[in-house]
């Protein structure tokens, strides 16, 4: 669970300090969420904007501590929570590949060995000594996905930053996906798209205002979340026996 305290206004807060009475309000952004993921095991996240996927990824990378539960990590984790996570936007690509790979305990020998790849992979060759900030959105996406799968990690985290990249480059980098979930690596993806869910994963959970709508088969998970979009419900029942299909929202 996480829960934030939200003042109305910053004096609040000294109030509160001074007086010893609570002068905020909570704000759960995950409640009492509980989930294994397997060895292996391709695990899709979906849920509206808001709904905790993002806080829940941060917390599980350790980037964000919990106000209540526990966490039980095993292997090397590797995420791409934001673009530029953790990178530098005045130093140039080069060097944040450098900070990148000793943010996730890479030595300066490993990186070493991994910087042409990196730089091959991100097709970013011509700019690579050209300060961060001066990159696209899409060019940021193809630096920080290059450096997040160099580690080859045991874990590996995706919230949705593959969504600006070109249609060209999520093709790539789903290629380079499955090529980890082949290799046996656990991965956890965050993603909108129900054709990107049913694909790569093995398992999907729907979270909504922080608890776990429902989990299970990716792509009825997919047409549930669909269903909850366009309904005016929120209660699972009613959402789950509705009487639409997929295809007749995209209609």
């Amino acid at each position: 669970s996480k829960m934030y305290k939200v003042y109305t206004k910053p004096a609040d807060m000294f109030w509160e300090l001074f007086s010893g009475k609570q002068r905020y309000k909570e704000f759960w952004a995950l409640n009492d969420v509980s989930f294994e993921v397997r060895l292996g095991q391709v695990v899709g996240v979906m849920g509206r904007n808001g709904a905790g996927k993002s806080t829940l990824l941060k917390i599980i990378t350790g980037t964000l501590d919990k106000t209540a539960g526990e966490i039980q990590v095993q292997g090397r984790i590797s995420s791409i929570l934001e673009l530029g996570t953790g990178f530098n936007i005045e130093y140039s690509g080069r060097d944040n590949i450098y900070l990148g790979g000793l943010m996730v305990g890479l030595t300066r020998d490993e990186i070493r060995q991994k910087v042409d790849w990196i730089i091959e992979f991100s097709e970013l060759q011509d700019f690579i000594d050209q300060p961060f900030k001066t990159y696209s959105t899409g060019m940021q996406a193809r630096l920080t996905f290059a450096t997040a799968v160099c580690i080859d990690p045991d874990i590996l985290i995706i919230d949705e930053a593959l969504a600006v990249g070109d249609a060209r480059f999520q093709r790539k980098s789903f290629s380079q996906i499955e090529k980890f979930r082949k290799m046996g690596h656990t991965i956890l993806l965050v993603s909108h798209d129900i054709n990107t869910i049913s694909t790569f994963c093995d398992y999907a959970i729907l979270l909504e205002n922080g608890r776990i709508f429902d989990q299970g088969q990716p792509y009825r998970i997919g047409q549930v979340y669909y269903k909850m979009l366009f309904s005016q419900d929120t209660d699972k029942a009613l959402i789950e026996t509705a009487s639409v299909d997929i295809e007749d929202l995209a209609n």
